[in-house]
C-alpha cells in the first residue's frame, strides 16, 4: 500500500500549487480521501476531503473558496488545486486514505508559501 504526495514546492504569496497523491495496493476507488497539512510547531489539521466517487467534497474555513480536491479513480489519483496561496498555508501536505478500519496516510509533500 502506497500514497505518494508530490507537486509541492515554494511558491510567493499569491501563487498556485497542485498538490498530486498517487494511490496503489488497495481498491482505491472504495476510500475516502483527505489531505491534511501540518505546519511546524501545530496540529495537523484537515484541509479538504473527497466521498469515494467524488460526488461530495468539504473544504476547512481556512482554504473555502482557494483550494479544490478531485479524483481519477480511473488513474488512482488525487489532487489539490491550491489558488492565491498564503504564508500560512505553509505546512506538509498529507494525503489521506480511509475506508471502514483500513487507513493509509503518505509521506508529505512540503509547501512554503514565501518571497
Amino acid at each position: 500500500v502506497q500514497l505518494v504526495e508530490s507537486g509541492g514546492g515554494l511558491v510567493q504569496p499569491g501563487g498556485s500549487l497542485r498538490l498530486s497523491c498517487a494511490a496503489s495496493g488497495f481498491t482505491f476507488s472504495r476510500y475516502a480521501i483527505n489531505w491534511y497539512r501540518q505546519a511546524p510547531g501545530k496540529e495537523r489539521e484537515l484541509v479538504a476531503s473527497i466521498t469515494r466517487g467524488g460526488g461530495s467534497t468539504n473544504y476547512a474555513d481556512s482554504v473555502k473558496d482557494r483550494c479544490t480536491i478531485s479524483r481519477d479513480n480511473a488513474k488512482n489519483m488525487v489532487y489539490l488545486q491550491m489558488n492565491s496561496l498564503k504564508p500560512e498555508d505553509t505546512a506538509v501536505y498529507y494525503c489521506y486514505a480511509s475506508f471502514s478500519d483500513y487507513h493509509y496516510w503518505g509521506q508529505g509533500t512540503q509547501v512554503t508559501v514565501s518571497t
